[in-house]
């Protein structure tokens, strides 16, 4: 099935930038034949946060390993606006993360479908590609 709007979710993007197992040939058609895939800030925030912390490695520094991933992918990062933030905030309280809240909150303002692991996601009403 063709999707026209795509966010990943901070895991999505990492499995991307990767080519990693844990995302499909499937996910992988769908995300190549979007016409639109978005990642928020929030995800680049949360990539970040995890190097400091020496959570994850990359290959390279961070800021440069962003701009290939965003270049090399065609990814859009999308504006954490007030509409996305005021909207993160009147979520029903499921998920308790906030980056995940922002991710869902641009998904709902954007009429996007998210890519992610987390099934929770469903929750709120946003079309999921697991």
């Amino acid at each position: 099935m063709f999707e026209k709007c795509l966010i990943l979710d901070t895991c999505a993007i990492l499995w991307l930038a990767s080519e990693a197992k844990e995302i499909s040939k499937d996910t992988l058609f769908k995300i190549d034949s979007a016409e639109l895939v978005m990642i928020s800030p929030i995800s680049i925030w949360e990539i970040s946060l995890k190097v400091e912390k020496g959570g994850i490695v990359l290959p390279i520094e961070i800021n440069e390993w962003v701009e290939r991933v965003i270049e090399n992918h065609n990814l859009i990062v999308v504006p954490l606006d007030t509409k996305v933030m005021i909207c993160s905030c009147k979520l029903p309280w499921y998920h308790n993360d906030p980056a995940d809240r922002f991710i869902i909150a641009t998904a709902i303002q954007e009429n996007a479908t998210v890519v992610t692991a987390d099934k929770r996601f469903k929750d709120y009403g946003v079309k999921v590609i697991i």
